[in-house]
């Protein structure tokens, strides 16, 4: 069994995973910007099974994860529940973040979203949405693929060999389809694959959502090697070159990781 197919049936494995991730990486990148500390309202949009909450919960922030998968929130419940103190604010909410009204919650001074704006649509009106939930002094964490880089398509959840083939979800869409058709994935993980390719994202796509949204953006860094590759290959975390990530395009197709902190524009 590789890795992909480990995590894909221990979700709880998964969820320390992200946890371990998020806590050597995502957390000092914020703190650059943002003090963390037991005051703040923090938001995770697409949070899985919450595994990059933990950080927050454990040091009593008042915590919510929005996802759209029941059974991943009833994951969430279950392994906080673990951890959690009975004073503890924390609340997984199953909606799409569009159906629900920030009046509910407030405001929050961080939202994190880690390798999920590239599964939805329409990022430039979804970057604009967000103005709801941030206050004016919050930040904003995203973290994600370039469509471009060599597993952008999500391949390596694929069945077959194709799993670590590099590059080939850039094909057109008909003969993407083919592909996997050919060596036998399943309907199911083709129009999954599918909904990847139609939503994914490059570096100057998202910058430019980003800036046409009034944000601002407080950093940028891009990997070559993805913080997420060292739990599941134990590789070490590399920026990318300089030269590298100078040459706008060319540069997805080399960066494995993106990561940006942005904020309302003063």
């Amino acid at each position: 069994m590789n890795s992909t197919e480990l995590r894909r049936n221990n979700r709880e494995l998964y969820f320390n995973e992200q946890f371990l991730t998020t806590e050597r990486y995502v957390i000092p990148y914020i703190s650059a910007y943002k003090k963390i500390d037991k005051t703040l309202k923090i938001l995770e949009i697409g949070c899985g099974e919450g595994g990059n909450l933990k950080y927050f919960i454990d040091l009593g922030c008042e915590v919510v994860g929005i996802d759209l998968n029941e059974m991943q929130l009833n994951r969430a419940t279950h392994y906080t529940k673990k951890f959690c103190k009975p004073n503890d604010k924390v609340r997984f909410i199953c909606k799409d973040i569009y159906d629900t009204n920030h009046e509910d919650f407030g405001q929050f001074d961080i939202i994190m979203m880690r390798d999920v704006i590239e599964h939805i649509p329409n990022q430039e009106k979804f970057v604009a949405f967000l103005h709801k939930f941030v206050k004016p002094d919050g930040v904003i964490f995203f973290g994600f693929p370039p469509w471009y880089m060599p597993f952008g398509g999500h391949q390596q959840g694929c069945k077959s060999f194709l799993k670590k083939v590099p590059y080939f979800h850039i094909l057109p869409a008909f003969l993407y389809k083919n592909v996997l058709k050919l060596f036998g994935e399943s309907d199911y993980a083709i129009n999954s694959l599918l909904e990847v390719k139609s939503t994914g994202i490059s570096i100057e796509r998202f910058k430019r959502a980003v800036k046409n949204s009034g944000w601002q953006i407080l950093d940028e860094t891009l990997y070559l090697i993805n913080p997420n590759y060292e739990i599941k290959f134990h590789l070490k975390p590399r920026k990318q070159f300089p030269i590298l990530r100078s040459i706008p395009f060319f540069r997805n197709f080399y960066t494995t990781c993106a990561y940006y902190i942005i904020m309302p524009k003063k």
